[in-house]
């Protein structure tokens, strides 16, 4: 179970890491922080590019540097959106991925430029995954 405290931690450095991102065209950052199942954390930015289906989201950047450290499961996750007046969840690819490498249960935080966050689940953001729907 992933306590409150790490989850705070976790926002944090979701927040940090938000400073470097790299979006000069939308002026959106995101910053990610991903808890592995060892207890380490790996974080994440958002890398747009002018073609913008190129951009890396914060998310997914986090996932792949964790992966190429050699980690494969993960506990939980925060986002930031500093440039945000209300929290912003992940993408719907983003999503996807998560659920690649999370179970349901797993939580997420998403948080803005204020106090305010919404504390949710893969599973809640991505329900009727068939990924863990196949493994029943």
């Amino acid at each position: 179970m992933v306590t409150k405290e790490k989850m705070i931690e976790l926002a944090d450095e979701a927040r940090k890491i938000a400073d470097k991102a790299y979006a000069p065209y939308s002026n959106f950052r995101v910053g990610a922080a991903l808890l592995c199942e060892d207890g380490s954390i790996v974080t994440g930015t958002n890398v747009e590019n002018r073609s913008y289906g190129l951009t890396i989201c914060a998310e997914r950047n986090a996932i792949s540097t964790a992966v190429t450290q050699g980690k494969r499961r993960f506990l939980a996750l925060a986002i930031s959106t500093p440039d945000s007046s209300a929290p912003v969840g992940p993408c719907g690819a983003c999503r996807q991925v998560l659920s690649e490498f999370m179970p349901p249960d797993a939580p997420i935080r998403f948080a803005c430029n204020s106090s305010e966050f919404i504390d949710t689940t893969i599973g809640e953001l991505l329900p009727h995954d068939s990924l863990h729907d196949l493994k029943k």
